[in-house]
């Protein structure tokens, strides 16, 4: 989406605007990638050698794709051309984590849950490696 509003990528791509949701677009768990990190960094101070274990990381809340497109409009002040595509098989209408497990085993729940501020540094970082180019 924010590469679309860069102008790097020509449109960004809605597949399926037709499932149960209050949009009609699917609905997914964003989570920062900060929050990420820290849940990785805590991970690898908790575990041992050799020990496996999966966690969700997410905010446990859910967000549609229309809506993730509407809110990078209006944080990057940009036109984002859409193009509708049907849904992808095996697409569920809606996927968010349950973070629980990763609070207690690890002590870590997402930090930056707002939607602006998660796309806003995703933004600005967007814009720095762009410069960089």
């Amino acid at each position: 989406v924010l590469q679309a509003a860069a102008g790097l990528s020509s449109h960004v791509r809605i597949f399926g605007d037709d499932y149960p949701t209050a949009d009609g677009t699917a609905v997914r768990d964003y989570v920062h990638v900060t929050d990420l990190a820290d849940a990785h960094l805590r991970a690898l101070g908790k575990l041992s050698p050799g020990q496996l274990d999966v966690f969700n990381l997410g905010n446990g809340t859910g967000t549609s794709v229309q809506r993730i497109v509407d809110r990078a409009r209006d944080v990057t002040g940009r036109d984002i051309p859409v193009e509708r595509a049907p849904r992808r098989a095996g697409d569920p209408p809606v996927l968010m984590a349950d973070p629980a497990k990763a609070r207690r085993a690890l002590g870590w729940q997402a930090r930056h849950s707002d939607l602006d501020t998660i796309l806003q540094t995703a933004w600005n970082w967007l814009q720095i490696m762009s410069r960089r180019a």
